[in-house]
């Protein structure tokens, strides 16, 4: 298992895990948020229902290895509640393609997110890498089925897409540390 000393330049494993579970458990509740305001009735909200079942899958997986490895969750977890919550909400009232802006635009940065660990982890976390590679290759599932289902026509797309992708870059800097 790689630890982390001080000097280094890899980020510790405490911190991806944590990081990783705010990032899961963000997830959830955008997804809750939305399908508050679109409800299970559409095409959309049921790719939506089906994607929060996953990052509900991903978020349990990291919720066990915080208790397993005793790693401190962020204390933005709260804050994370609401912000997650309003964030699909807002992008399904503004309509179904927003709501899929929304995820193309978490999801793009989840990729990156996620690859970087990957080659910060190589070999030294099998557990960690294995679960982020797969969760991963979901992720970029969720991207594409966000693409195929309009994402790009939501309005001012490359704003809407634009803000949150900076949000998502803002909440794993500050959710690793805090």
């Amino acid at each position: 298992m790689m630890r982390w000393k001080p000097g280094d330049r890899r980020e510790p494993v405490d911190s991806m895990v944590r990081v990783d579970q705010a990032g899961e458990f963000g997830a959830v509740r955008i997804y809750a948020g939305q399908l508050a305001i679109m409800g299970d009735r559409t095409p959309a909200a049921r790719s939506i229902a089906g994607m929060a079942n996953q990052e509900e899958r991903h978020r349990a997986f990291f919720d066990a290895m915080i208790a397993k490895r005793g790693v401190r969750p962020t204390v933005l977890q709260p804050f994370w509640y609401h912000a997650g919550f309003a964030l699909g909400a807002v992008t399904a009232t503004i309509g179904p393609e927003a709501a899929m802006a929304c995820t193309a635009a978490v999801e793009t940065e989840i990729d990156a997110h996620y690859q970087a660990q990957l080659d910060a982890l190589g070999d030294s976390d099998p557990e960690l890498s294995e679960a982020v590679a797969r969760f991963r290759e979901e992720e970029l599932e969720h991207r594409d089925t966000a693409l195929e289902q309009g994402a790009e026509n939501a309005p001012a797309y490359p704003v809407l897409a634009g803000l949150i992708r900076l949000g998502c870059k803002a909440a794993i800097a500050i959710s690793k540390h805090i």
